[in-house]
């Protein structure tokens, strides 16, 4: 159902089964597949494709006709988020994927990719050509500046503020962050076998304490078989920003 004070632009593309609310702005370029919800003042522009079984709620603003945005499905954009461009960076392309949450007041830059079941609380900032992979969670009010890459289930601490790589499956809090411990409560949600997570822990406490040491990660990566080691010791030894 479309409401009668929608303004809809000639040239979008709105499939069956989209709820578009009260004075809500739909772009020429824009793309709203089945099951999406709008719910009401939601300002959408530039060439933005939003997958089935969005939700975006009042007062978000999403895109504008220099961006390139992509929404995948069953993710949840809340009240007052803001997706845009913040300057005049080469970067273009906004990718959301699957089965996120972003919370109220987040703001996302040109350049962002956050894959799946990435949980971003309210009021995070995340500039330009930062890659969040999934299962990451950002806690609320923390700034994320550009030019990071945050590993597969990686937890950022309220109020931090990051500015170097993030490794995977790790806790980091503080202004500026450093990593804590490793993101346990997320590791037992998702592994169900304890013997990856006290692998993990051994391995965490060689490459990373007292310092984080590449030399360590890569002999780590090229003699061990465990899929999550390897992953977490893969990120260390190519990250330039650690």
């Amino acid at each position: 159902m479309i409401h009668k004070t929608a303004i809809i632009e000639q040239g979008a593309t709105i499939e069956e089964d989209v709820d578009i609310g009260p004075f809500c702005i739909i772009g020429k370029n824009v793309t709203i597949k089945k099951g999406s919800k709008l719910k009401s003042h939601i300002t959408i522009k530039g060439n933005v494709t939003i997958e089935e079984n969005v939700q975006i709620f009042s007062f978000a603003n999403i895109g504008d006709e220099s961006l390139e945005i992509f929404i995948d499905k069953n993710t949840i954009i809340r009240e007052f988020v803001h997706i845009q461009r913040f300057t005049s960076s080469l970067s273009n392309k906004i990718y959301i994927g699957k089965n996120n949450f972003i919370m109220g007041h987040v703001h996302i830059y040109e350049g962002v990719t956050l894959k799946d079941f990435v949980t971003a609380i309210n009021a995070v900032k995340i500039y330009q050509n930062v890659t969040c992979d999934s299962y990451v969670m950002l806690g609320g009010s923390s700034t994320i500046q550009q030019d990071i890459n945050i590993g597969m289930g990686a937890m950022i601490g309220g109020a931090s503020y990051v500015e170097k790589d993030i490794p995977p499956f790790t806790l980091v809090e503080g202004n500026k962050a450093i990593i804590k411990n490793l993101n346990l409560v997320g590791l037992r949600r998702r592994l169900e076998n304890k013997n990856d997570i006290n692998t993990l822990k051994n391995i965490f406490k060689q490459i990373c304490y007292p310092t984080i040491n590449k030399s360590i990660a890569q002999e780590i990566y090229d003699t061990h078989t465990n899929q999550y080691v390897k992953e977490f010791a893969k990120f260390i030894i190519e990250s330039k920003n650690i």
